[in-house]
């Protein structure tokens, strides 16, 4: 499947809105992890990555949402997932990345 993505950016609130759409593993990561450098250094901010419409990310495509993180944090920003559906849910648990990446599951 391949992987189609939406971006926007809140001026007022310096945020991204980043919603991919398909499948992020081996043979799409390079595209999601361009897509996310370009707009990082297209705009400085915040990012929220809206899983809603992700069918399926492997570790890769973990890799890459880790890595993002890391760069962003380091220049004081934020990076959260919100609404992953429940097969990548479950691989964010396992890898206790859920309680970085997705604040509001936090109970």
């Amino acid at each position: 499947m391949k992987l189609e993505v939406e971006k926007s950016f809140d001026q007022t609130n310096r945020r991204w809105t980043i919603i991919p759409n398909g499948e992020i593993d081996v043979a799409t990561v390079a595209v999601f992890r361009g897509l996310l450098d370009e707009a990082f250094q297209e705009h400085k901010g915040d990012f929220i990555i809206d899983l809603k419409d992700l069918c399926y990310m492997d570790s890769t495509g973990l890799g890459v949402i880790i890595g993002a993180y890391g760069r962003i944090k380091e220049k004081g920003f934020s990076l959260s997932v919100q609404n992953p559906r429940d097969n990548i849910m479950k691989l964010l648990r396992i890898t206790n990345l859920d309680k970085i990446l997705c604040p509001e599951h936090q109970a």
